[in-house]
């Protein structure tokens, strides 16, 4: 295979996935790393992609680059469905206890699967043998309000318009005083080194107080959030109890979540 050719493949890839780690295009055109590191340095000038530590990502994917809800909503529904369906599994059946969800288009269709279970099924009537469910996205608390067998509690906040979620100190002070039994969150950027991480300071400051607070935290990500880094951390690997994706993660990645002792889940 021609040099332009190689290149215009890994353009492709990267494009498709959004980051591409330098040992996979090694192993896949099998090529040397230096060759790669050569074909990407080559790509980064032409501005097709932009290298990173380890690999290579989109050229307009930066720190702080963020699609809105509406806009992520629409991309990899298949994804993201599998993804929901594994960590329905992870939620009682017998409709007590309590979940937190956070924002996310990940997390909305967990809200939208567990609104269709219990409206099929609802557990019980009584307060008190219901599930708490808590969070502080409004698409999620609007699709979960009227929903028999859920008892919802919404954080209050200032609502960010870019992914309709309260923000502040009011809704980080008010995750601080829950202490539910599983936390869903969703991530941007799931790193070896970095941990997770999102763009925005304000919505990484409610993430970790969400993190801090349940007794068991689960992580929901479809693979192009695999090996990135945005702007600011919200916690380590370490943190986590649970990754539930759609494919394997990269060698480093999957090294790294197993020594932090995460349980992964492929979905």
């Amino acid at each position: 295979m021609f040099a332009e050719e190689r290149q215009q493949k890994i353009a492709e890839l990267v494009a498709g996935s959004g980051r591409v780690s330098v040992t996979l295009l090694a192993e896949r055109f099998r090529i040397t790393t230096e060759t790669v590191r050569r074909d990407l340095a080559t790509l980064e000038t032409a501005g097709t992609v932009r290298r990173v530590h380890g690999g290579a990502v989109a050229a307009d994917r930066f720190s702080t680059t963020e699609e809105s809800i509406n806009e992520r909503a629409i991309q990899r529904p298949d994804q993201k469905r599998r993804i929901a369906e594994a960590a329905m599994a992870l939620i009682p059946q017998s409709g007590s206890g309590s979940i937190l969800i956070d924002a996310g288009s990940t997390t909305e269709v967990l809200a939208d699967l567990l609104s269709r279970r219990t409206a099929v099924e609802p557990s019980a009537t009584e307060p008190g043998t219901e599930l708490v469910v808590i969070t502080h996205a409004v698409p999620i608390a609007a699709r979960l309000s009227s929903t028999p067998g859920i008892a919802l509690q919404i954080l209050g906040g200032r609502v960010r318009g870019l992914t309709q979620a309260a923000v502040g100190q009011a809704t980080v002070e008010a995750a601080q005083r829950m202490r539910p039994d599983i936390a869903f969150i969703g991530a941007n950027g799931i790193h070896p080194s970095f941990g997770l991480s999102t763009p925005d300071p304000e919505e990484a400051a409610v993430k970790a107080a969400f993190v801090r607070s349940a007794r068991r935290i689960v992580v929901l990500a479809d693979s192009s959030k695999l090996d990135a880094e945005t702007l600011v951390q919200f916690a380590s690997l370490k943190d986590l109890d649970t990754l539930i994706t759609d494919s394997e993660p990269s060698p480093e990645l999957a090294a790294a979540l197993t020594e932090a002792g995460v349980d992964v889940v492929i979905a």
